[in-house]
């Protein structure tokens, strides 16, 4: 009795929009929509160095990196990171430079050990 923890007082974590998971799949899902319709807008505001295409492609690769998250409450938290960020794109209160950080991921990364520095030519 004494290793146990009453019912009682058992935390339960209250959920941030949704109850459930389907119910935060829709959400992310309904972002998704949202952020496909956007990119075409976007790539043409920001005169983009990139097509609509390759636009759509990242997004679903961003979106592909947590598509292994089962806890409807960390999908809340990263659907409404994604919504401010869609506002920010989409209003223009982001310059060029921010968004094209997203491309920058798909780069071949920066050499780490000497050797490979060295023939790189950095320093």
């Amino acid at each position: 009795m004494a290793g146990q923890v009453p019912h009682v007082f058992r935390a339960t974590a209250k959920p941030i929009l949704s109850s459930s998971f389907t119910e935060a799949r829709r959400r992310a899902l309904n972002l998704y929509r949202a952020w496909y319709r956007e990119i075409p807008h976007t790539v043409e505001t920001f005169s983009l160095d990139v097509t609509a295409k390759q636009g759509r492609r990242k997004l679903r690769e961003e979106f592909y990196k947590n598509s292994h998250v089962r806890d409807p409450r960390v999908i809340d938290m990263l659907v409404i990171k994604g919504k401010m960020e869609l506002e920010e794109t989409a209003n223009v209160w982001k310059q060029k430079t921010h968004v094209m950080r997203y491309f920058r991921e798909t780069e071949r990364p920066a050499p780490s050990d000497f050797l490979a520095r060295f023939y790189e030519g950095h320093n």
